[in-house]
């Protein structure tokens, strides 16, 4: 179950909850992070270059990719507390990468049964430009999907 905080990705987890608790299943949520803009570093304090390249030091990537880490870790919290109280078994996994890759990793090494995601993530421009994520992911899963509008 893909979880990035959304409200798709919200109906779905509980329509996931309700699936487990009926087949008496363990749900296993899992949030992909990444830092979209790949900066080049230096190891000098970020400075405008004639180009327009955005250039960040390495304590500034890593000041994003730990706050993207923390965001995704409260996401995973929250639906692990979501998912407990309904008394069904969870499991959270928090990768970095790409979404769709990093789902498809995931199904296939744990063997599920069952893909529960929600129609549209956090970012619907990002979708528009890139596909959406449980588009792809219904296209290359190797076991059943579930898009919760």
């Amino acid at each position: 179950m893909p979880l990035d905080g959304s409200d798709h990705s919200l109906r779905a987890l509980e329509i996931a909850i309700q699936i487990a608790k009926k087949f008496g299943s363990k749900i296993t949520l899992i949030h992909v992070y990444s830092v979209a803009v790949r900066p080049v570093m230096m190891s000098e304090p970020t400075a405008p270059t004639t180009i327009g390249v955005p250039v960040m030091t390495p304590e500034e990537v890593a000041r994003v990719v730990e706050a993207a880490r923390k965001s995704g870790k409260r996401v995973l919290e929250d639906g692990k507390r979501r998912v407990e109280a309904n008394g069904v078994d969870v499991n959270t996994r928090l990768e970095e990468g790409h979404a769709v890759g990093e789902i498809m990793r995931l199904a296939k090494e744990g063997g599920y049964d069952l893909i529960v995601m929600g129609a549209r993530g956090i970012s619907r421009i990002r979708e528009i430009i890139l596909g959406s994520v449980s588009e792809s992911v219904l296209h290359h899963a190797t076991c059943p999907v579930l898009v919760v509008k």
